[in-house]
């Protein structure tokens, strides 16, 4: 009889089908780990951690978390059935143009980001634009509400309204409802936004019939404008308008009065983020923003709600726009089925109408909304709303 060579050990063979059974276990648990395992939604927040503008960072860092834990908390976000979850990586702009720009490209270039929240103030929103625009990733800033920042961009959008909406919402605040017939104006000339806003500011009120009757300037290096308040002081001017930033009111304010300044002093949505320690200076006076928390309805006291119950405050306009842009981002994502920056940019150039927390925005072809602002008037410390003033 012939051996048959072939023929292995008993042991040996038992030993082979038991390493043959592991093995299928544990591909069979990698597989499953892969279905379950959530794809990544990479997302860049460009913020003013430091610099000027710190209390705007804050704001922003701080909705954006908020909206990121939601959406992971519930799983995920759902798009054709995959889960992604929201994953934030920030950079600190410190407040400065070039700082900005360089910050933009690391998130598109070494984080691949597919898309970028921010950055918030104007003068750094446009260097961004630039950059966003050129490498073809989508941008949504939040409370950028110069035009240079979307003009002539198919990458580039915003939640805020625009300046020379704005300027024309408190033109008309000072000539109708005040009644003033004279005003002055005082802006730091060397901010795209202060500047632009100031000269939106005084091109309505001449159309209206008014005189602006001083139109001063002056630079954060050389932060003294006593003598600008001098010269408001003798113009005559009933209304005096200050399109200027948060930290520098208060003290603009102050000399105002010191000079015998006496007119009526209005402001901007810069204004939303003077501390409770500065608006007694300020008491009284009007600016114009994007939302009130009293009269917010239920979409936004929803928000308004988680973010007191996460950081013991109300958000302000910038963490409620800054909310807004994410729900525009995952509303585009949502419209296209898929995760990517083409997708992303048609899909947000697709939306048409949304509701947001801080109401509801129309686009019409652009990266700009059509929506309304509110006036808000300090009274007893506190921002109160006054009125709503309709596109």
């Amino acid at each position: 009889m012939l051996k048959d060579n072939r023929s292995f050990p008993y042991p040996a063979m038992v030993a082979l089908l038991v390493i043959l059974l592991l093995v299928q276990v544990v591909v069979g648990v990698t597989c499953n780990n892969r279905q379950e395992q959530k794809r990544e939604f990479r997302i860049g927040v460009i913020a003013p951690i430091t610099g000027n503008i710190p209390e705007v960072g804050q704001s922003t860092i701080d909705a954006a978390n908020l909206v990121a834990r939601e959406i992971n908390t519930a799983g995920g976000l759902d798009i054709n059935g995959e889960s992604w979850e929201v994953v934030l990586i920030a950079e600190d702009n410190q407040d400065r143009a070039e700082v900005t720009a360089s910050a933009a490209l690391k998130l598109i270039n070494q984080q691949n980001v597919i898309a970028i929240i921010g950055p918030q103030a104007s003068r750094n929103a446009i260097p961004a634009s630039m950059v966003a625009e050129r490498t073809k990733i989508p941008m949504i800033s939040p409370w950028s509400t110069d035009p240079e920042t979307t003009l002539n961009k198919k990458w580039v959008f915003r939640v805020a309204f625009v300046d020379s909406f704005q300027g024309k919402v408190m033109a008309r605040f000072a000539h109708e409802e005040l009644g003033a017939q004279k005003v002055a104006v005082l802006f730091d000339i060397a901010s795209d936004y202060n500047r632009e806003l100031a000269e939106f500011f005084k091109a309505s009120f001449e159309d209206f019939g008014g005189e602006v009757v001083a139109f001063e300037s002056y630079t954060t290096d050389a932060p003294d404008v006593t003598e600008q308040m001098l010269r408001i002081k003798e113009s005559g001017a009933e209304v005096l308008f200050l399109p200027n930033y948060y930290k520098e009111v208060p003290e603009q304010v102050r000399v105002a009065r010191e000079v015998g300044v006496e007119a009526k002093i209005i402001g901007s949505d810069s204004w939303c983020q003077i501390a409770s320690a500065d608006r007694a200076i300020v008491e009284g006076s009007f600016f114009s923003t994007h939302y009130a928390v009293d009269i917010a309805d239920e979409k936004a006291q929803a928000f308004v709600t988680k973010y007191r119950e996460a950081y013991g405050r109300d958000p302000d306009d910038v963490a409620a726009l800054t909310y807004d842009a994410f729900g525009l981002l995952f509303e585009a994502v949502r419209l296209q089925g898929e995760v990517n920056p083409d997708a992303v940019r048609d899909g947000l150039a697709a939306i048409e109408l949304y509701h947001g927390v801080t109401g509801t925005m129309e686009y019409k072809g652009t990266g700009d909304p059509v929506k309304s602002a509110v006036i808000l008037q300090i009274k007893e410390g506190r921002f109160v709303f006054y009125s709503r003033a309709e596109p």
